[in-house]
């Protein structure tokens, strides 16, 4: 019964009748003004950029909404309801408006049209803005080798979906390409990559924003465009916008340029390295930051229990043991929230592991820093790596700044023992390298 009902409201959803009702109509004449009003902000001057919202219709599941789109190569200030495409869930048309007479091209759906779909598909949103507003042109250009955009400590980024005024928002950032439609596979891997983000930006080129309705995706549009906009003048200003304090820009941006070259030229020509060792971080130097608050993070506290069950008696975690053993003893000692006794070992397996996954829990909650946490957290990653349960996720220029590295003797150094294992199961690559590791 419930598969005739849905087939039911399918066909309902897509016959004429509907494609004439009041909620199709409203949301044909909603796009059309937002057009207008769009082109005076300056994000879809020249026919570029575009908009998209689905026919909101409190009878239908969002999944099987309608889709409403503007043109493509049409003035969107002078836009009208019935210059908008309708197109089903899945991207077929079943709407189009009629041909206008010269100098108006023929009617064409939005380039960006397979990518508005991945949004849909992929995060069930409700409405997706395409600009190409200077701010977000420009914030691609400061720096040409930087795959994210970051910024924190700004009352704007508490519009963000998920963000406060504390948090860092980071915007991944793809290269642009000639046709927009080429875009689609990389604006896909960046919205799988960056669980968190509602936003695209496309250097060179502008942003892609979707939200849950076309008022959350035109009050994020509008806070992403003011953080643009603040970060360019703050750059001007000499100062930077990525740190809590915006203090001055430090000589290289606060962070390593994974293209520099790895020597210096002598008077035969020669390259002679200039350093005989580069320490690297992880997290926003060869990985997304998101990577691993979204993504390591998660799965190393969710697996602590697992883990322990699955390989109590190796001597790997048996060390893991009598270190967290150590560091809770010290932790009730001083009277630390949520340290727990752990039981002596003959107490039983599962009592043990019960209350070592309870001062972990506790660990990770507080945030702390401390070595036998870590310890046990890159054990758990490396489980995670080596049983495909994890697929690391690298910067592209990365192997290629190893590759030169290594070519020209210099060692790569790890900051930490636990970056040891998210660096070296991220990619194939990356053991071909020595790594050596500096505690």
């Amino acid at each position: 019964m419930a598969a005739v009902a849905l087939n039911g409201l399918k066909m309902a959803a897509t016959s004429q009748a509907y494609l004439e009702s009041t909620p199709v109509n409203d949301t044909r004449k909603l796009l059309s003004d937002l057009c207008r009003h769009f082109y005076g902000l300056g994000w879809v001057s020249g026919t570029g950029g575009s908009i998209t919202i689905k026919v909101h219709d409190e009878s239908i599941p969002k999944p099987q909404q309608l889709i409403v789109m503007s043109p493509s190569g049409v003035q969107k200030e002078r836009m009208v309801p019935e210059d908008m495409y309708v197109l089903s869930p899945s991207g077929c048309f079943l709407s189009s408006p009629s041909p206008k007479p010269y100098p108006n091209k023929p009617p064409k759906c939005s380039d960006c049209a397979p990518l508005f779909l991945k949004a849909y598909l992929m995060r069930n949103a409700g409405a997706v803005i395409h600009s190409h507003g200077m701010e977000s042109c420009i914030v691609t250009m400061i720096d040409p080798l930087s795959k994210e955009f970051r910024i924190t400590h700004m009352e704007m980024i508490k519009g963000i979906q998920g963000h406060g005024y504390y948090d860092e928002l980071v915007v991944p950032i793809i290269e642009n390409t000639a046709y927009e439609r080429e875009l689609t596979d990389a604006l896909a891997e960046a919205i799988e990559a960056y669980p968190k983000t509602t936003a695209v930006l496309v250097r060179n080129h502008g942003i892609y924003i979707w939200g849950d309705s076309w008022i959350h995706a035109k009050t994020q549009a509008e806070c992403y465009h003011y953080l643009f906009d603040a970060a360019i003048k703050l750059y001007q200003l000499g100062l930077d916008w990525s740190t809590p304090d915006h203090g001055p820009i430090k000589k290289y941006g606060g962070k390593t340029n994974m293209s520099v070259k790895a020597g210096t030229v002598n008077s035969n020509h020669e390259t002679e390295p200039s350093r005989r060792c580069i320490v690297l971080d992880i997290e926003g130097t060869t990985t997304p930051i998101s990577f691993v608050t979204d993504v390591l993070f998660p799965f190393a506290r969710n697996n602590v229990s697992r883990h322990l069950a699955a390989t109590y008696e190796t001597d790997e975690t048996q060390d893991d043991i009598k270190l967290l053993r150590t560091q809770v003893q010290n932790d009730l000692e001083q009277g630390i929230v949520g340290a727990v006794p752990i039981p002596p070992d003959d107490a039983g397996k599962e009592e043990v592991i019960a209350a070592l996954v309870a001062n972990v829990e506790a660990m990770i909650k507080a945030d702390r820093k401390i070595t036998a946490l870590k310890q046990l957290q890159g054990h758990i990653w490396r489980t995670g790596f080596q049983n495909n349960e994890l697929e690391g996720v690298v910067f592209e220029d990365v192997p290629e700044a190893l590759q030169k590295w290594h070519a020209s003797g210099i060692k790569v150094t790890l900051a930490s023992y636990v970056s040891f294992y998210s660096f070296i199961f991220l990619t194939d690559v990356l053991l071909t390298f020595y790594v050596v590791l500096n505690f």
